[in-house]
């Protein structure tokens, strides 16, 4: 992975983590309009999901930061996979999930949310979908 797409990345979503709570409600919103199916998932009440958005942050901010040292985020992605599978995760949600992502950034981002953020972005998650999904399936 280039530097310049892991600073992209970085950089970007430093703008977001003052958003987080707003970010994890526009991206699981982004996520039932684009597959509904997927929101028997996730827990049921504002409460749950309030926690489960707090996850999502925390794992992305993680998963963001470890990018720097992808000897160690790869491990941490493997098992984050296996546990999907848990949670009856499907490989072909993974494709739902990275658009929700680039949806949530572009809302969350606006302006920021340039063509070469979008592509950063795109390369970074597409990395961390298929290192979860070989490990898993």
């Amino acid at each position: 992975m280039e530097q310049k797409t892991i600073t992209l990345v970085q950089e970007s979503f430093e703008k977001v983590k003052p958003i987080a709570p707003t970010a994890a409600k526009i991206f699981y919103s982004k996520l039932f309009e684009l597959d509904p199916a997927l929101k028997p998932l996730f827990p049921s009440g504002d409460e749950a999901m309030e926690a489960q958005g707090n996850k999502l942050m925390m794992m992305l901010s993680s998963a963001v930061a470890g990018l720097s040292n992808l000897e160690m985020l790869v491990p941490v992605l493997q098992n984050l996979g296996k546990r999907h599978v848990e949670y009856k995760v499907e490989p072909s949600h993974y494709n739902t999930v990275g658009a929700a992502l680039l949806d949530t950034l572009a809302v969350g981002l606006g302006d920021d949310f340039t063509p070469e953020v979008k592509e950063a972005w795109a390369s970074v998650y597409g990395t961390m979908a298929t290192v979860m999904i070989d490990a898993s399936y």
